[in-house]
């Protein structure tokens, strides 16, 4: 069996490891990290992190939506699994 094979999600994760991804979270947040290490709840271990969080506020006069973006950079991070909603692996090209 070849360990670059996808037999059920976690395989994907597996063969991310080490490599930059993005992970969406609960609160209109993204991460975009290296991802050091995982465990079967989907909590993660990323350095280099990127956070970018987006906020939505209604102008009171005009009543238009102002959408607002804030980014910071992390060192190292832990990410509960319980906020993850997607997990996006590196492009491959093969």
């Amino acid at each position: 069996m070849t360990t670059s094979v996808v037999h059920e999600p976690l395989d994907l994760v597996r063969l991310s490891l080490d490599e930059r991804i993005l992970i969406k979270l609960r609160g209109d947040r993204d991460i975009r990290g290296r991802l050091h290490a995982y465990d079967q709840h989907l909590n993660m271990v990323l350095g280099e992190v990127e956070e970018t969080v987006t906020t939505v506020e209604m102008d009171e006069e005009t009543y238009e939506e102002i959408i607002k973006t804030s980014k910071r950079q992390i060192d190292m991070l832990f990410v509960r699994g319980d906020g993850v909603i997607l997990i996006s692996p590196p492009l491959r090209t093969n």
